[in-house]
């Protein structure tokens, strides 16, 4: 049956395109190029799935750069965080809010997440075609006619152990023979007719779960702009010198993480970081990466941390002065730091680590503190693209209605989520918009 509407991409965008436009009364097939649906959503915050970003709008919007946020406001207000947040709770997601306002599951990960969602496109009647990658966008004078398919991306596999099954009895979302809901395989090497067709491709990061920029060459092909792609909330990865690749695997908690292009401080980030045997990565590292890889042609960027935030140089110099000295350096470090940090600031430092207070003398004790408030952690060797959650750049927004998410150029083409030139900050900003722009292209593409 010819379908009213094609979503191409099951991702948070294209779902709730999908689910808002069945819900509507159309007719919609999704065309999904892997063997699940919602694969980014599964990997988002460490499979942890950081759904929204509480508080008020108004904020939630102005986390974003002024472009993007003036693009972004009419849908996020249409569908805000408090009507996001209970189409997952009505379903028996128990969530909590964290001091920052990131908004997560309470038991559940990421799975039940996709879960509910399949639930969603199932009550909506909306028929789901895995395995099932676009190979063009179909115009004729100008106008949408359809899409052509190519062969299946890969073979179907089902789960890989039954811990991957969602925790509290949603539905699954594969498996090798699929029983459940509209949900199938199969619609390969076909031409799908059709008047209208939700672009919800994704962009390029993670290309392992089948977002390798495909939305972007068909927008190209179609007459869309396409804005420079950069990493955004990737991590880093660091020349060795000084960076100690043995560093691996160690946390830092509330930090203040900074950027210095040619000595030049260029953003800043409080909150946690992780050591990797690459470079950093973490929160404070996702909060700055797309400024670094915006301006890393423009000269030599390296990082600092400073490891005390609030406290100045004077109070921790009193504390030093104030420290017993039979005491180790090293033990008055591990204080305030995890324990396999310390070598590395005393080496920073020019001190020894068994160094005893009473040998401690005053140039050192300088280095020592500077250390402490703007630690070395090495130059940036590259801010990997394919490695960042979301990425910056995408199809112009001058080219893309607002209101409709619908394209200026052709129509019956709509574009929504990541395939837009659209990326929040950490925090639950990027599914939100991915969320609402969405809603907003399913209700347009109904209308």
């Amino acid at each position: 049956m010819k379908p009213d509407v094609v979503v191409i991409g099951a991702g948070a965008a294209g779902i709730f395109a999908a689910w808002r436009a069945a819900s509507l009364g159309k007719k919609v097939l999704v065309l999904e190029k892997t063997s699940r649906i919602g694969t980014k959503i599964l990997i988002s915050g460490g499979g942890k799935c950081n759904i929204a970003h509480d508080g008020p709008i108004g904020d939630v919007i102005r986390a974003f750069r002024k472009n993007e946020a003036d693009f972004i406001r009419s849908a996020v207000n249409r569908f805000p965080n408090r009507t996001i947040v209970p189409m997952f709770t009505n379903k028996g997601l128990e969530v909590y809010t964290r001091p920052d306002g990131r908004i997560f599951p309470v038991h559940q990960t990421a799975k039940d997440v996709v879960a509910i969602l399949q639930d969603y496109l199932d009550e909506a009647k909306v028929e789901v075609s895995l395995n099932t990658p676009v190979e063009e966008i179909l115009v004729e004078d100008g106008q949408i006619i359809g899409v052509r398919t190519g062969a299946p991306f890969e073979k179907h596999k089902g789960y890989a152990n039954k811990e991957d099954k969602p925790r509290f009895g949603a539905k699954a979302l594969l498996s090798d023979v699929l029983q459940t809901g509209t949900t199938r395989a199969g619609l390969n090497d076909q031409i799908i007719h059709c008047d209208k067709v939700i672009l919800a491709a994704g962009g390029s990061s993670y290309p392992n779960s089948g977002t390798t920029g495909d939305g972007w060459k068909w927008a190209r092909d179609l007459g869309h702009t396409v804005e420079k792609l950069t990493a955004a909330l990737a991590p880093v990865y660091l020349e060795l010198d000084p960076f100690d690749p043995e560093l691996s695997g160690v946390s830092l908690d509330d930090i203040i993480l900074k950027a210095r292009l040619n000595g030049k401080e260029i953003a800043r980030w409080q909150g946690d970081m992780l050591f990797t045997h690459q470079g950093v990565s973490g929160p404070t590292v996702l909060g700055i990466s797309r400024l670094i890889a915006e301006n890393f042609t423009e000269g030599e960027i390296k990082l600092e941390a400073d490891l005390a935030p609030g406290i100045d140089h004077p109070q921790i110099t009193e504390a030093i002065l104030k420290q017993d000295g039979r005491r180790p350096i090293s033990s008055f470090i591990a204080d305030s730091v995890p324990q396999r940090l310390a070598p590395y600031i005393l080496r920073q430092s020019g001190i020894d680590e068994y160094t005893f207070f009473a040998k401690l003398e005053k140039k050192p004790r300088i280095k020592l503190v500077e250390n402490i408030k703007a630690l070395p952690l090495g130059t940036v060797r590259t801010v990997p693209l394919e490695k960042g959650e979301v990425v910056a750049g995408g199809v112009s927004l001058t080219e893309v209605d607002p209101q409709t998410m619908a394209s200026k150029l052709v129509p019956g083409l709509y574009l929504c989520g990541e395939v837009l030139d659209v990326a929040g900050p950490v925090g639950g900003y990027n599914l939100q918009a991915a969320f609402a722009t969405g809603y907003v292209a399913g209700e347009s593409a109904a209308s």
